[in-house]
Parts: C-alpha cells; sequence; structure tokens
C-alpha cells in the first residue's frame, strides 16, 4: 500500500540463510534469535541507500521487538541524514518494536505505525484500513 501511494522504490531485506522448516521451528528460530541477540547477514539490497533522502523501514514483530533481520540492517545501514519512517505489524503484542527500531536509527524518524493482525497466526486486519489509509496518505 506504502508503495503504490507515495510511488516509491522497494527493496525486501533477506537473510543470507533463510528460515527453514515447520512454522514451530521457525517461531522456536526466531525466539531464539531474538533472546540471543543475533544478526543474521543479509543480502545487499537491490537499491543503493545513499540515493534516497526518504527510507520506510517496516518490520514483522518477532517476540516483542523487530525481526532480527532488521536488527543487522539498522547495524550495517547508514541513515545518517536521512528522513524515516517506521511502521511495524504485529497479532496483538506490539511489545517495544517501534521504540527499539527508534534507539538504532542514526537518521530523523519522522513518523511511526503498528499495524495489528489477530493474534491466531492468520491475516485477518484488526487496525482500520481506513486508519492505515489515513497514515500512508499523510507520508
Amino acid at each position: 500500500m506504502i508503495h503504490s501511494e507515495v510511488e516509491s522504490d522497494i527493496a525486501e531485506i533477506e537473510t543470507v540463510k533463510p528460515y527453514e522448516g515447520s512454522y514451530e521451528e521457525i517461531v522456536e528460530q526466531g525466539q531464539r534469535d531474538v533472546e540471543n541477540g543475533t544478526m543474521p547477514a543479509i543480502r545487499p539490497l537491490s537499491k543503493k541507500i545513499a540515493d534516497y533522502d526518504r527510507i520506510i523501514l517496516g518490520t514483522p514483530t518477532w517476540w516483542y521487538t523487530m525481526a532480527p533481520a532488521v536488527r543487522t540492517f539498522l547495524d550495517v545501514y547508514d541513515l545518517s541524514g536521512k528522513e524515516v519512517v517506521i511502521f511495524q505489524t504485529h497479532g496483538g503484542w506490539a511489545g517495544h518494536t517501534l521504540k527499539d527500531m527508534k534507539e538504532l536509527i542514526s537518521g530523523n524518524v519522522r513518523s511511526e505505525y503498528s499495524v495489528q493482525f489477530d493474534s491466531t497466526g492468520g491475516d485477518e486486519l484488526v487496525t482500520d484500513f481506513a486508519d492505515i489509509e489515513k497514515w500512508i496518505r499523510e507520508l
């Protein structure tokens, strides 16, 4: 939605070694990675960060914080002098994700948003769709 509304480029943060296994195994590995502060190696982005004045960075919530690959991204890429917009998705437990992201961002965090889905691991949106659209239009 953001990509379409603000006519932006988009790049995915991908780990060098993908998480594998059953849903439960991946959840357990994710929990271990968060608890251990693991920063998995990530692939180079398809876009050059230096070419952009504004970065919009989103993450799913993993055990009350950002996904480990996003932590790696914030460690590897310098966002100094950039306007940064952050958002998270979560299943009812937002935790301290946005706070943790802001602590690691060297740029100016202009806006933040939290999008909630149902807590059963499904894809049912809980956050009012109109509120999400309004936030995106304000970007």
